[in-house]
């Protein structure tokens, strides 16, 4: 039974070596995509000679999805507060950029939406800082020194 067990250990190691791997993969991927994103949408403010409040909105988008990218490499842990960051800052881009063309209740849903993502941060963080992650409890004066309780 042992020498199963150990040919059941090296198996898993070597599959999960490899889904980290393609992972990390993926990751150096996107972020590759994102920085010449960026570097498209200043190459395009620099040619228009003008910066517009969407080419700036669109540059966070790009800073967040780097943001998590670099969040992920340095704690192997993926925030879901980010992606709600990322849909706020879309959300809000999506409004600024269409208003003229929106109807009343179109604005009036994409702001619901962008308050309905904002409370969830919210309640994410609440939780979070209420009830931590038994390694946070471990190390509370390390990972949370923003926080008052």
């Amino acid at each position: 039974m042992d020498v199963h067990s150990h040919a059941f250990d090296r198996l898993r190691k070597f599959f999960s070596g490899g889904i980290d791997g393609v992972e990390y993969l993926g990751l150096l991927v996107i972020a590759i995509a994102t920085s010449v994103a960026m570097f498209d949408e200043v190459r395009g403010m620099i040619s228009d000679h003008r910066v517009q409040l969407s080419d700036l909105l669109m540059m966070f988008l790009y800073l967040e999805v780097l943001a998590m990218i670099g969040h992920y490499f340095k704690s192997g842990q993926l925030p879901v507060r980010f992606p709600l960051y990322i849909a706020m800052v879309a959300l809000a881009r999506y409004l600024i950029l269409d208003l003229k063309e929106m109807s009343e209740w179109r604005m009036l849903s994409v702001a619901a939406a962008i308050f309905l993502l904002t409370l969830a941060v919210l309640a994410i963080r609440f939780g979070h800082v209420r009830y931590p992650y038994r390694e946070d409890r471990d190390n509370k004066d390390d990972q949370r020194p923003y926080v008052r309780e």
